[in-house]
């Protein structure tokens, strides 16, 4: 009788592995906002990070949050290091690519809580008179442990509403004419 509880159990955990195993290794989070100021100046803002205060969702989670910076102060090669609470944990941004007023690529690599990678890319779209759609996406690849996190957190409802917040923020002060 055990052994066929035993045999019982470890079938069910092999076909939820198999199950998690199965899940997409790939996602996707996008948010955008239209904003009444130009692609230039919405480019600045993330261009360099020494802006993102200004407008960053997770700066205003933790305000007691250290930053420091290294490269050049704009654009690739430019360094945004963190280390916050257990809200914001602890990370890196590294800016990879930038067509003026059109794209910015950056590579995101979270340390603490966990260790992850994912890209990030801003683009800035001339939308009518003097407006100028923003949008904000990261993509990245789950392992065995992020897709089985995956089941439990949906990683646009836990990331997008921060990537809305953000990108409100960023129309405020832009639109305010900060």
């Amino acid at each position: 009788m055990l052994k066929k509880i035993l045999f019982a159990v470890l079938a069910v955990v092999v076909i939820f592995a198999v199950y998690v195993a199965t899940r997409p290794a790939s996602y996707r989070i996008e948010r955008s906002v239209v904003v009444k100021a130009s692609p230039p100046a919405l480019f600045k803002k993330v261009v360099d990070f020494r802006n993102w205060p200004e407008w960053s969702p997770w700066a205003q989670i933790d305000p007691a949050m250290k930053v420091d910076y290294a490269g050049p102060e704009s654009g690739v090669g430019s360094v945004y290091h963190w280390k916050g609470n257990d809200k914001v944990g602890e990370g890196r941004m590294t800016i990879t690519g930038a067509k003026p007023d059109e794209q910015i690529d950056i590579r995101l690599q979270f340390i603490k809580p966990w260790e992850q990678e994912s890209q990030t890319v801003f683009t800035f779209h001339p939308d009518g008179r003097r407006n100028t759609k923003v949008t904000w996406a990261m993509t990245g690849e789950r392992d065995f442990v992020g897709k089985l996190f995956g089941l439990f957190m949906n990683m646009d409802a836990m990331v997008g509403p921060d990537f809305e917040k953000g990108l409100g923020a960023m129309k405020k002060t832009a639109e305010a004419g900060d």
